[in-house]
């Protein structure tokens, strides 16, 4: 059974190296804490403060910040895979190059090659143009808002063919040499599940969408 913990103040406690895997917090206030090292997996935080928090080298794979306070809270080379940030406040939150999964995942700017996984085990070659917009949120899944279809093969015979159908919208068809563009891209990068063509950076990735 996942431990709950509500209205508890760990405001500017020691707490480097705890285990808080797998638990539900409620208002909790972790503000000024110092949480380095610590590991908060897969943890579901429900209008919790963490400004201000030291949080260096968290684990914080599959945690849930959505509507809690990140403001100025120190991330740097924490692991936030599959962490959900949406509404979550990152102002002035601090990370470094060995933040995992907090900065874009594909390429900020230029064109670049991307892929997808269509119905019929049907990979889809695209290129992304300079143009399109694109953004990610904390895992290597992608959106864009257009793409040029270059290439749309079997995935375990490479045979071509000329159109695939998207697994999210039936009436959605990428056709080879042709642009696809999707008018509902949402630009919130941290909405993971939402509008605009998803896509990986690797065939591979692609092929592992179930």
């Amino acid at each position: 059974m996942t431990a709950t913990l509500k209205e508890h103040d760990y405001s500017f406690r020691k707490l480097q190296q705890a285990n808080f895997h797998d638990m539900t917090f409620e208002h909790v206030d972790f503000s000024n804490a110092d949480l380095t090292g610590a590991n908060l997996s897969n943890c579901l935080c429900i209008d919790c403060d963490f400004s201000e928090a030291i949080l260096r080298d968290a684990s914080l794979q599959g945690t849930d910040f959505q509507g809690c306070s990140l403001r100025g809270a120190d991330i740097s080379g924490a692991n936030l895979f599959f962490a959900m940030l949406e509404h979550a406040d990152l102002t002035d939150i601090i990370h470094d190059d060995r933040t995992k999964f907090f900065d874009l995942y594909c390429p900020a700017e230029g064109p670049f090659i991307g892929y997808k996984k269509c119905f019929d085990f049907r990979i889809v070659q695209l290129l992304i143009p300079a143009d399109a917009r694109r953004t990610s949120a904390t895992n290597s899944c992608c959106r864009c808002d257009k793409a040029k279809v270059l290439s749309i093969k079997d995935m375990y015979t490479n045979e071509p063919y000329d159109e695939a159908v998207s697994y999210v919208d039936s009436d959605f068809i990428y056709r080879t040499g042709e642009y696809v563009v999707a008018e509902n891209f949402n630009p919130n990068r941290w909405a993971d599940s939402t509008g605009g063509i998803h896509f990986w950076l690797t065939r591979k990735e692609a092929e592992g969408y179930m």
